[in-house]
């Protein structure tokens, strides 16, 4: 996955946007580059599930994003309801129904994320589970067919994961587009603009720390 150039264009689009933003543009224009940003979230996402089939391990470590970043991640991403919590922060003055639907959206994605976590503590005793039966390994060829009846059990296991990344993908992707949908064009320009910088400073986090004195 180019992760590199994904980001290099998304930091191209968030410029524009933050230039008109302060230009005050007409909502009209302001909406062409907002759409262009969330049309950008949907390609990393497209692209997430290329790799997934690829390399699913690399996908959930998030071996290609800084180590500050993979500090904070779940599932391979950002989790939804804590960039809604720090959004709730940022986007004053919100109508009492925009404020109920940032409250209702960040509860709902708090219960699947929570859904998707238990599922995954499942899956993994389910894997210890399997390994560990008859772990004395193989020593003659009716252990021998044991071992390997094991590991493909664990492989079809193991093929679940796949669907998890992809189900907190669609539930990161699906948060993205409700938001856009209870905000205004100006506040989703604005609230694009948080969360962007909000990964940026990750990132510059992520540097400084690699750089550091290590005496």
């Amino acid at each position: 996955m180019d992760y590199t150039r994904w980001l290099d264009e998304h930091q191209r689009l968030i410029n524009d946007l933050r230039s008109a933003v302060n230009s005050h543009v007409v909502d009209n224009e302001l909406r062409v580059l907002v759409d262009g940003v969330m049309s950008h979230y949907d390609e990393i996402f497209r692209l997430k599930g290329i790799g997934a089939k690829s390399d699913v391990f690399h996908m959930l470590s998030g071996m290609w994003k800084t180590p500050a970043e993979r500090c904070f991640m779940w599932l391979g991403g950002f989790r939804s309801s804590e960039l809604l919590k720090i959004l709730g922060n940022q986007l004053e003055p919100l109508t009492d129904q925009q404020l109920m639907g940032i409250c209702n959206l960040q509860q709902s994605s708090q219960q699947a994320e929570d859904a998707l976590s238990q599922g995954m503590e499942a899956l993994q005793q389910s894997l210890v589970e399997t390994l560990s039966s008859n772990c004395l390994g193989p020593t003659g060829a009716g252990n021998v067919a044991d071992y390997m009846g094991q590991m493909a059990i664990a492989m079809g296991k193991l093929a679940t994961l796949e669907n998890f990344l992809h189900q907190a993908d669609l539930l990161r992707q699906q948060t993205l587009q409700q938001m856009h949908r209870i905000l205004t064009t100006r506040q989703a320009a604005r609230a694009l603009l948080v969360i962007s910088d909000y990964m940026t400073r990750l990132r510059a986090l992520s540097s400084l720390w690699s750089a550091r004195p290590k005496d």
